[in-house]
């Protein structure tokens, strides 16, 4: 028998679905705010890259206000995953995920592309927040 996973995690917008880019402009995420959940994990979504050479640096950022201006990279120590995974252009339809374990209230992922000049990148990510503080979590939409 399935356990109710819905029921013990929050999924919220992290980037809406981008149409299309067609340069090397960074996509930042919304920030998380991490209050009453235990954990999070940022999930990304690539479409198909037409750029033949295109690569994605990742970063992860944290901070103790929401705005962020607080920010600075994240340890790897407090990260499930590695920023460095190798996103590139042979990744097209694919998803991927980077998980948060720090002790900063507010989180970012910024995903860069370098070398699209000539291509287009459709993107799009949500955040997944799970061992509620308060369960269940019963909104469907956010």
């Amino acid at each position: 028998m399935m356990k109710d996973l819905a029921s013990n995690i929050k999924c919220s917008l992290a980037e809406p679905p981008v149409a299309a880019q067609t340069d090397n402009t960074a996509i930042v995420s919304s920030i998380l705010d991490t209050a009453g959940f235990g954990s999070a994990v940022f999930v990304g979504i690539l479409g198909t890259n037409t750029d033949a050479d295109v690569t994605f640096t990742v970063l992860v950022e944290d901070g103790d206000n929401s705005s962020l201006t607080d920010n600075a990279a994240v340890d790897d120590i407090h990260l499930v995953g590695v920023e460095a995974m190798g996103l590139d252009f042979a990744d097209d339809n694919k998803v991927f995920k980077i998980g948060y374990i720090g002790p900063k209230r507010y989180v970012r992922v910024t995903v860069t592309p370098a070398n699209n000049a000539a291509g287009n990148i459709f993107f799009a990510a949500c955040w997944i927040q799970g061992h509620p503080r308060k369960a269940p979590q019963s909104t469907q939409v956010v």
